[in-house]
């Protein structure tokens, strides 16, 4: 049957919920061209305003799915697990999470992305070690999951292409806040994967697209129900993305933070979740209760062979493993630049987003997706939400390569920090769990 994308447009307009067929016809066409990009932006602003029932948004998502390449992972022995967080600052989780768990027993083959805006990649982060590849064939990918149980590449140019160009014109037409929408990328994107067990980490707070619980628990619960909709074992935990995770924003300061986590001296915000993540994937690969998964995850960090299984990874995508053993190593940036209080009291908010622009702003990241980055550029904040400082402490870091990038960063840092005289509240790093 033949339809109008014109039609599906005012129906979607108007209220009324769209067939599986009338939402294949409409991915179709983005992917092949025949839905020129002014109509398919009037459907996701349509979209956007009335919603969807969970049943198209399933249709979209199995859609965006088999629009490009189904990876086939049954050539990996074992249990295939996967994670995947929302975005957020500072979230180096992958870096962490996925030698713990390979070191657990599981298998990893994950397919991760680029940063795009305040939000980091942790295909970005992997490849500001030295002559780390990140592009291999699938014969090769498949050999080194099988032999080490981990291999972390970038996505396939075929993966999921309807959600890439879905994506592009919801970026520049403020669609992406969009729960259905959201739901379908993401969890198109997983499925087309190939993971028997998908586990994920939906961000809440100043740095994340949702800013409250609420909004977080709708948004887990849809991709929780897709996942168990087509045979995956999926959960989600809701985790506080009110303060930049850790202390490090920007490529490779996140990876030696990451680094010295798998040596068991990782900051604690940053640490506790790894382990939350960590024992949740495990718990659904079925390796015991949650509090035996949590000891195993534990063990796993603080015993030193999760930082074996990276160092593992990186030789066989063929990084220079010296970096991880000694982490000054790295390539430092020329220049640094302390964010200093203006006054004593407590750390009470630390805008997020804000944090992550400043370090855009400074080369760690891209505005537009085929900016180049600088892998050494970035911040480390010496400070976090709770913390007592008096008039004149160091607050943050920041590194950059060019001495006219600070100012402009430096007044974005600043206004991010708000210091008062009462401490703030604090809030648990897992907020909640769905599934």
């Amino acid at each position: 049957m033949e339809f109008r994308i014109s039609d599906i447009i005012r129906k979607k307009r108007d209220g009324f919920a769209l067939t599986k067929e009338e939402i294949e016809f409409f991915v179709r066409g983005c992917v092949d061209g025949s839905v020129p990009d002014y109509q398919a932006v009037a459907l996701l602003m349509a979209i956007y305003f009335k919603g969807m029932e969970s049943r198209e948004t399933a249709d979209l998502t199995l859609a965006i799915a088999h629009s490009g390449d189904m990876i086939d992972l049954s050539l990996i022995e074992g249990i295939k697990v996967d994670k995947h967080s929302t975005g957020g600052v500072g979230d180096k989780t992958t870096l962490v999470v996925a030698p713990v768990v390979a070191a657990c027993g599981l298998r990893i083959a994950k397919m991760s992305g680029r940063g795009l805006g305040h939000t980091g990649g942790t295909v970005d982060k992997l490849e500001s070690i030295p002559s780390m590849r990140t592009t291999l064939e699938r014969n090769e990918f498949f050999d080194i999951v099988n032999r080490i149980g981990l291999c972390v590449i970038g996505q396939s140019e075929n993966l999921a292409p309807a959600d890439k160009k879905l994506y592009a014109l919801r970026d520049v037409t403020a669609t992406v806040d969009s729960i259905p929408l959201i739901a379908a990328s993401i969890m198109g994107k997983k499925i087309a994967a190939g993971s028997d067990v998908i586990l994920l980490d939906v961000k809440v707070g100043s740095g994340a697209f949702m800013k409250t619980v609420e909004q977080a628990e709708k948004l887990a619960e849809e991709m929780v129900s897709i996942g168990e909709s087509v045979g995956l074992k999926t959960a989600a935990l809701l985790t506080n993305m009110d303060e930049p995770l850790g202390n490090a924003i920007g490529n490779s300061l996140e990876v030696i933070e990451a680094v010295n986590t798998l040596k068991g001296a990782g900051p604690e915000d940053f640490t506790r979740l790894c382990i939350a993540v960590c024992a949740n994937m495990l718990f659904l690969g079925g390796r015991g209760s949650l509090q035996e998964c949590e000891n195993m995850a534990s063990d796993a960090l603080y015993n030193g062979s999760a930082l074996m299984k990276f160092i593992e990874m990186i030789r066989a995508q063929g990084g220079d493993t010296q970096v991880i053993y000694d982490t000054n190593k790295f390539k430092k940036a020329k220049y640094f630049v302390n964010i200093t209080a203006n006054e004593s009291g407590y750390i009470s908010k630390i805008e997020t987003e804000k944090c992550g622009n400043a370090a855009v702003l400074l080369g760690a990241g891209r505005a537009e997706k085929d900016d180049a980055i600088n892998y050494a550029a970035g911040i480390v904040l010496e400070q976090k939400i709770g913390d007592f400082v008096n008039r004149g402490d160091v607050i943050a870091t920041m590194y950059a390569d060019d001495i006219a990038l600070f100012e402009p960063a430096s007044k974005l840092l600043s206004s991010a920090v708000l210091i008062t005289e009462d401490c703030p509240q604090m809030k648990n790093i897992v907020l909640g769990r769905i599934g």
